[in-house]
């Protein structure tokens, strides 16, 4: 997908809360520019209120993926941002959805180490019947204490089990946002170490360079 990089992955628009803002060098001044990365929407709109109004912003993100050619997605594995579902399900309604199971753990265990094997045995077993016995039994141990931690898993199990359905080989590139973050990370390094580029076009080759290194190492 890289060879779109001009004319999709790296669409430059005036920055918003979509993607990374960088300068380019412009008329004699300076352009903002917003750097999108299709592959993964890890934004948050902190200052969309309700639910129904995350959801509506949300849906428009979809739809400008869907109106620059995106038909469909078949899995989005997603932070669980109120109102993402939602909107994954009437923009696409055949995505299958998963929450992020890293994100569920960093929620679950704040600074409470001694969960991590219990919690461990739910996300990494074979199936998903032995993963709800693993969920039962760390009810049990761990209730008195934390009640609300097997409740939201339970609350949330229909979008944390979606994995399962799936080889154990891929389950991880599934469950997990990690993968892509790291990515964008990698062209985050590259762009942050030069405060204006002289031309857009300046721009999308050093992010072409950076995504090519990243896609050569094992």
């Amino acid at each position: 997908m890289v060879h779109n990089l001009g004319d999709q992955q790296g669409h430059v628009l005036p920055s918003t809360q979509e993607g990374t803002g960088i300068y380019v060098s412009k008329d004699g001044g300076y352009g903002s520019r917003c750097v999108r990365r299709n592959v993964s929407l890890c934004c948050c709109p902190h200052s969309c209120g309700t639910a129904k109004r995350k959801s509506r912003y949300w849906a428009s993100v979809l739809n400008g993926l869907r109106n620059r050619g995106v038909e469909d997605i078949f899995i989005a594995c997603t932070d669980n941002l109120t109102g993402f579902s939602a909107a994954i399900e009437a923009v696409y309604p055949q995505t299958e959805i998963q929450n992020c199971i890293i994100h569920q753990l960093r929620n679950s265990s704040k600074y409470i180490k001694a969960l991590m094997a219990d919690l461990k045995a739910i996300y990494a077993a074979v199936d998903e019947q032995s993963a709800l016995d693993a969920l039962d039994s760390f009810a049990e141990i761990w209730d008195k204490k934390y009640p609300k931690i097997s409740k939201s898993w339970r609350e949330n199990w229909a979008n944390l089990s979606t994995y399962f359905k799936y080889p154990k080989e891929v389950r991880r590139l599934i469950y997990t946002t990690n993968t892509i973050e790291g990515f964008n990370r990698q062209l985050r390094k590259v762009t942050k170490s030069k405060a204006v580029f002289p031309t857009d076009d300046s721009l999308f080759k050093m992010l072409y360079l950076a995504m090519m290194e990243r896609l050569r190492r094992p």
